[in-house]
């Protein structure tokens, strides 16, 4: 095609400007070529498709990534796929290969990049090098490439990973069906499941990554804190979490932030924050950012007018002594968690509902543990809520939240205290986000300092 002198120097400073589109803090290619080959490894001599997400329709959901294609590619573009063939030894039936990976990427649209930004294509000839992956393709090879694949080995039609629920998979599965005259549409494997146990075991560099995370969220909580007065709304709240969270280097809040004062303390999942603060609440505060698509999860409670009740710093107390209980009881390659109903007497969930049915009374004088309505954690990584098979222990390498709570809503008191925990190479906790202060006095001094 044939542009005009102008068009042309417009799409050339267009490619030279795509580099700065890696704007996250990427880690080295070779750590996403070595989860690219392990993942390959799993894939039973197969062949595996995963597809980016889609750029956002409306101005109101800025761009995201796909966790899982992230957490293979370090890419952050649109519209791209990868493909991962994985190796195999010829014999009577099937021919050998080898291990292949290729991003494959769509053809640019110059008119569209004036509202989205530049982009990367396949032409680019530093492509690899700026993807980090070993072959780079335009995105209409992705069907040649994988019909070639198949045609030479039926076999692969029964070993075909992808993400099933995804639309681009299931049209691309359909498409290579019928270019193939296949009687129906191959079958796509769930990628998922064996993603799930990679993405569990967090390496160096998302370590590194997921500190960033949680020490701009200490500070967005501190931000927040200094505000907090009788009279300010729960939104007002939320603003300067998500300001601070910006100004530290987060691209977004990690989940949409609760700010929940009074009666909506006791609403787990609150979201609305547009309450007036009174004195007399308390006020719970689930809040935390992203950094370069790694989430951290905090959460803290505070008395609105820089005092607990009595009763509110009973509760309180209650709920930070289930914490260290279960921190205490933590067991890697036993200890399980999100255990709600408590099927497992070696869950954290357990131990801290033990912990809160042998401290306090409700005000009908029943104990308090019937209060914790929900599992005490949960795995954190590129999601704030990272797959797990919940059934299994928590291990060496993994990254979780601990977070007791205790909601009564006729007292109009919620607490819930939420840190993460990275478990060391021997076996003990390290927690990112205790720099934030969590007993009763710290949470008072550091709000009368505010003051």
């Amino acid at each position: 095609m044939k542009f005009p002198k102008f068009s042309r120097l417009a799409a050339l400073l267009l490619l030279a400007a795509a580099p700065t589109l890696l704007a996250l803090d990427r880690q080295p290619a070779a750590d996403y070529h070595a989860r690219r080959v392990h993942l390959s490894e799993s894939l039973n001599q197969g062949v595996a498709v995963l597809f980016a997400a889609e750029q956002s329709e409306t101005d109101f959901t800025p761009y995201r990534q796909d966790s899982d294609f992230y957490y293979l590619t370090g890419w952050n573009q649109p519209g791209a796929a990868l493909l991962l063939v994985a190796p195999s030894a010829a014999d009577a039936l099937h021919p050998a290969r080898s291990y292949r990976e290729i991003l494959f990427l769509p053809a640019r649209n110059l008119r569209e990049e004036r509202y989205t930004g530049p982009k990367l294509d396949a032409a680019a000839p530093d492509a690899p090098r700026l993807t980090g992956i070993d072959e780079v393709q335009p995105m209409t090879e992705l069907p040649t490439i994988l019909g070639k694949l198949l045609s030479s080995d039926r076999y692969l039609a029964l070993n075909l990973f992808s993400q099933p629920d995804n639309p681009q998979a299931r049209a691309f599965a359909a498409w290579t069906g019928t270019t193939l005259g296949m009687d129906t549409t191959p079958a796509l494997q769930d990628v998922r499941p064996l993603l799930t146990p990679l993405r569990a075991i967090k390496d160096p560099g998302e370590l590194d990554l997921l500190r960033k995370a949680s020490d701009a969220s200490v500070k967005a909580q501190l931000a927040m804190i200094a505000a907090i007065h009788p009279g300010i709304t729960e939104r007002a709240e939320a603003g300067i979490i998500v300001q601070s969270l910006m100004a530290n280097g987060c691209e977004r809040p990690s989940y949409a932030p609760i700010v929940g004062s009074g009666p909506n303390s006791t609403i787990l999942h609150y979201s609305e924050n547009s309450r007036t603060m009174q004195s007399g609440d308390v006020l719970l505060v689930d809040a935390a950012g992203e950094y370069s698509m790694y989430a951290s999860d905090i959460t803290r409670t505070m008395p609105v007018d820089g005092h607990f009740t009595a009763r509110q710093r009973e509760i309180y107390n209650i709920v930070l002594g289930a914490q260290r209980v279960a921190i205490e009881a933590f067991v890697a390659g036993k200890s399980r968690i999100n255990d709600p109903y408590r099927r497992y007497s070696d869950s954290l969930d357990t131990a801290a509902f033990n912990s809160m049915n042998a401290h306090g009374k409700d005000l009908h004088g029943e104990p308090l543990g019937k209060y914790f309505i929900h599992g005490i954690g949960h795995l954190v990584g590129i999601d704030v809520h990272d797959p797990w098979d919940y059934s299994k222990p928590i291990d060496k390498g993994m990254l979780f939240t601990i977070e007791p709570g205790i909601y009564i809503p006729e007292e109009k008191i919620g607490v819930r205290i939420e840190d993460i925990f990275y478990v060391k190479s021997d076996g003990t906790l390290n927690c990112l986000t205790c720099a934030l202060p969590k007993t009763a006095e710290a949470i008072e001094s550091l709000m009368h300092k505010s003051q």
